[in-house]
């Protein structure tokens, strides 16, 4: 069938069986055809909860013009999978519904679902099934789930003053690269210096390895992702932690090098692309103080990484201290339906 035809000339039939097809091409599955959708819970303990999280991808809010139908799909994993490894717990399975543009190639199609399934692999994430469904744009709907004691996932809440606080990767790369997609009239040959900022927007990666050190280990008192900017995940936790809040270190161990070079030689403000880039992916925890050592060489025998980046204080405030001086911040992070975001 040529793969230039459009998703209005398939219809829902024949998009069902191209979805079942990619997923038994990749996986080796069957999809089951049913009402319902089940999960085989052999091997999961019975005092473990179901752990779920749902973040829609909208084409016209998360889609930069650039980016591929591949690269789309695996965003819709990554963006999911990401809050469920923020809090300790491994993702299992994954429920996909999506609503597709009739103008939509076939091509596009199963270039979208490649991404998705590729990346749901990586995770060893069971895609069950979902729902297809006519729309203006784009919008990919997930559903990841797993299972995990209560007792031992990381919550926001839980946060003591003197605690310090960590990443597991640096900060910037997500606001240059969308300062390059999105703001600048150029082509990206121009920007071959910048090559790792640009595919942390178009290509993300993430790491759940800290994560399940610290929920194994009970090392961490709190855990958020960072995907809708930094500002906005610290002011989460202050909501989370009345009465406390947080003094970060604006220094290389927050910022990625690639941002401080773009920033000077564009002239533009670090603090901008550092507190308000998202989309990072980037997760973040409270430690007590004694046991950051501990936490650090356990995490780098596993090949992976934290920084410590700031600590936690008694006041419901944001500050950065920066060449030995300390200043409050506020207004950055991302918001929804709100028209100055």
């Amino acid at each position: 069938m040529n793969n230039n035809l459009q998703i209005g000339n398939l219809g829902e039939i024949e998009i069902i069986k191209l979805i079942e097809e990619q997923v038994l091409k990749k996986t080796g599955k069957e999809l089951l055809r049913d009402d319902s959708f089940f999960f085989d819970l052999k091997g999961i303990d019975t005092e473990d909860s179901i752990v779920l999280n749902s973040d829609m991808l909208v084409s016209t809010t998360d889609v930069p013009p650039i980016m591929n139908s591949y690269q789309i799909g695996r965003k819709s994993v990554v963006m999911n999978v990401s809050d469920l490894l923020v809090k300790g717990v491994k993702p299992r399975g994954l429920i996909m519904s999506l609503g597709l543009p009739i103008t939509f190639k076939k091509k596009e199609f199963i270039d979208l679902m490649n991404g998705i399934i590729d990346y749901s692999k990586k995770f060893d994430l069971d895609y069950i099934g979902g729902d297809i469904n006519e729309t203006n744009e784009l919008i990919i709907n997930p559903t990841v789930f797993g299972f995990k004691k209560p007792s031992a996932m990381i919550y926001r809440k839980g946060i003591k003053v003197g605690d310090v606080l960590v990443a597991n990767n640096k900060f910037g790369l997500t606001g240059v690269g969308f300062d390059i997609l999105l703001n600048i009239d150029g082509v990206l040959n121009n920007f071959q210096n910048y090559e790792r900022s640009i595919r942390s927007v178009l290509e993300p990666n993430i790491s759940g390895i800290e994560a399940m050190i610290l929920s194994e280990r009970r090392l961490a008192t709190s855990s958020i992702d960072s995907s809708d900017g930094l500002f906005k995940s610290l002011q989460d936790l202050i909501l989370s932690n009345p009465n406390l809040g947080f003094e970060i270190y604006f220094n290389e161990d927050l910022i990625d090098p690639e941002a401080i070079k773009y920033c000077i030689d564009s002239k533009i403000s670090l603090e901008e692309f550092v507190f308000n880039g998202g989309e990072e992916f980037i997760h973040l925890f409270t430690l007590d103080p004694k046991d950051f050592d501990k936490a650090k060489n356990e995490i780098q025998s596993k090949n992976g990484q934290i920084f410590r980046i700031g600590k936690v204080i008694s006041k419901e405030n944001i500050f950065i201290v920066k060449g030995g001086k300390r200043k409050q911040i506020t207004g950055y992070g991302f918001e929804h339906f709100n028209k100055k975001a």
